[in-house]
């Protein structure tokens, strides 16, 4: 099995992507890694400004934490040669590809020469064409880290940890041209204790998803794919509002601890 992982380096996900790399390291043939300021989405202040104005101002020490420290910080240890994804992919000779668009001609060419029978995309925030997934014989598989088809979107752990009864846990499904949206293969529910950030638990589900997906991806291998489940699909679920994000602070319910902190700082990236 030749697999192509695809992922956005964040304090989310980084030890995940590290421990899905060493368990498929002899599988893996192309990393793509996701550019996050890409100018169609605005670029880096474009996409604080749209963030502010629709969450306000409680949703950016989360981002910051999550994303922009700890993508400074990888391309810091780039530089310095020092970046722990970017040295597992010299050890192993597998290529490094950055994108700005999954879909478009460089990223093509890449998959194209890496011939990967399955993509996986762990963490990554760009949506795969048809024609895309067609380039790899298996199609893609995703880690989502909710309980699909709930909670659709780019923060279910917080959508999760504000309902009545809090469910956390962690899918993986077929990739399609529609956010977390494919047939499930593998789901399991990871039960927290109360007031655990949606950081913290976005963290441990990446990395349990990890290991789903993993376990997915060798039994594909052996030709014994997982049963697909389709429940209906349910409505998706975006950035909060800045209303919902002050009512939530309010019943005690956090984006970030200050236990977060020293799992930003210390996040594998580079």
């Amino acid at each position: 099995m030749r697999i192509a992982l695809f992922t956005l380096e964040s304090a989310l996900s980084a030890r995940a992507v590290l421990d899905f790399c060493e368990a498929q390291q002899h599988s893996i043939v192309l990393i793509g890694r996701s550019y996050p300021y890409r100018a169609q989405a605005g670029g880096m202040l474009g996409q604080m400004r749209a963030h502010w104005r629709r969450s306000g101002p409680r949703i950016m020490p989360f981002l910051i934490a999550n994303y922009g420290l700890p993508y400074t910080l990888g391309t810091l240890r780039r530089a310095l040669g020092r970046g722990p994804l970017t040295g597992f992919a010299r050890r192993h000779g597998i290529p490094l590809h950055t994108t700005t668009d999954v879909n478009g001609p460089a990223t093509t060419q890449a998959l194209r020469e890496a011939r990967p029978d399955l993509i996986v995309s762990l963490h990554f925030d760009q949506i795969f064409t048809a024609d895309t997934l067609a380039l790899a014989p298996q199609g893609g598989i995703n880690v989502h880290p909710s309980l699909l088809p709930d909670h659709r979107g780019p923060m279910p752990t917080f959508w999760a940890m504000i309902e009545r009864r809090p469910r956390f846990g962690v899918t993986v499904h077929r990739l399609a041209p529609r956010i977390d949206a494919g047939g499930i293969l593998a789901q399991e529910a990871v039960p927290f204790p109360p007031r655990t950030s949606a950081s913290q638990a976005a963290r441990l589900l990446h990395q349990r998803g990890a290991a789903l997906a993993s376990a997915v991806a060798q039994r594909i291998a052996s030709g014994d794919t997982p049963a697909e489940a389709h429940p209906p699909i349910l409505p998706y679920c975006p950035f909060p509002p800045a209303t919902l994000l002050r009512q939530a602070a309010r019943e005690g319910c956090r984006l970030l601890s200050w236990r977060d902190l020293p799992a930003a700082l210390g996040a594998p990236t580079g």
